[in-house]
This record gives structure tokens, C-alpha cells and sequence, in this order.
């Protein structure tokens, strides 16, 4: 995958926490180390957002949907 350069500024504390992970073996850089941060971020957070997408489905109306396209055709129950 290509790879962009960025310049970003960070907290000073959080600077020195990443190079500790660094200095430790969790990460071989800085850049890895925030390139990861980042990935696990955006995962988090399509799975709270998918999990907002579900929370306004309307349990009937989907019932009543499923209904239709398995009509004639048992339904299991939950």
C-alpha cells in the first residue's frame, strides 16, 4: 500500500509514552506505532458506528420485511 508523509503535532507526555513502546519492542517506530493507534481507532469506530445504524432498525418493521422475501417458507423463532 502506499505510504503518504504527514507532519502532525503531538502532546509532549503522549510523544514520550509512543517512544517507550518503542524503546520497549512494541513498535519498530513512532510512525508505526501511530499508524496503528489510528487503525485500531477507525475500527472502533465503524463498529460503534455500525452499531448506531442498528440501534434505529425497527425490530417489527425489519420482522415484517424478512416476512416478505421468506413468504410461504418457515420463519425460526428468537
Amino acid at each position: 500500500m502506499p505510504m503518504a508523509k504527514v507532519a502532525i503535532t503531538v502532546d509532549q507526555q503522549l510523544l514520550r509514552l509512543v517512544d517507550r513502546w518503542v524503546v520497549q519492542g512494541r513498535y519498530a517506530s513512532r510512525s508505526q506505532a501511530i499508524q496503528m493507534a489510528l487503525r485500531e481507532k477507525l475500527e472502533r469506530w465503524k463498529r460503534v458506528r455500525l452499531a448506531e445504524e442498528v440501534r434505529k432498525l425497527n425490530p417489527r418493521e425489519e420482522r415484517e420485511l424478512a416476512d416478505e422475501a421468506f413468504a410461504g417458507e418457515a420463519w425460526p423463532e428468537f
